[in-house]
């Protein structure tokens, strides 16, 4: 393996633990515990609605990290991949990342029947919005063109 590769594959672990591992992970842990308040049927119920969410989410998350390290970059900004990647999720969604992080906090907002996951997705997705907003395609319009 070269070292191009080398360094995308362990930037891309890096940034995964980093960034959505502290994002959709840590975050919604500090603000629930983690908890769940459903019992009996109900549990059931949410806990598949949850599960396709956060699994799904997580899916999408994998797949996108790991089509950037195939590109030889990360999904970190500093670190960007040569080629735009057009593949896979990113053939239907622009920004498959952030709508998998979105889905894995929303369905813990459910799973841990949590307002206050529920009010930081919505700063999330703000945050996020802003970000692609003014940096994200500016940058990459400068980078590879219309």
């Amino acid at each position: 393996m070269n070292r191009v590769r080398v360094r995308a594959w362990v930037g891309t672990i890096i940034f995964l633990a980093l960034a959505p591992g502290i994002v959709a992970g840590v975050i919604p842990w500090l603000l629930t515990g983690w908890d769940i308040p459903w019992s009996g049927a109900a549990l059931w119920l949410v806990g598949i609605v949850t599960g396709v969410s956060i699994l799904s989410g997580i899916l999408v998350l994998l797949d996108a990290f790991i089509r950037f390290a195939r590109a030889d970059g990360t999904p970190a900004p500093p670190i960007p991949t040569a080629h735009l990647v057009v593949v896979g999720p990113y053939r239907f969604v622009r920004n498959p990342m952030y709508l998998a992080v979105l889905a894995i906090i929303l369905g813990q907002a459910l799973l841990f029947a949590s307002i206050a996951t529920l009010v930081y997705a919505t700063i999330a997705f703000v945050a996020v919005a802003l970000f692609v907003r003014f940096y994200e395609e500016p940058t990459l319009e400068r980078t590879y063109g219309r």
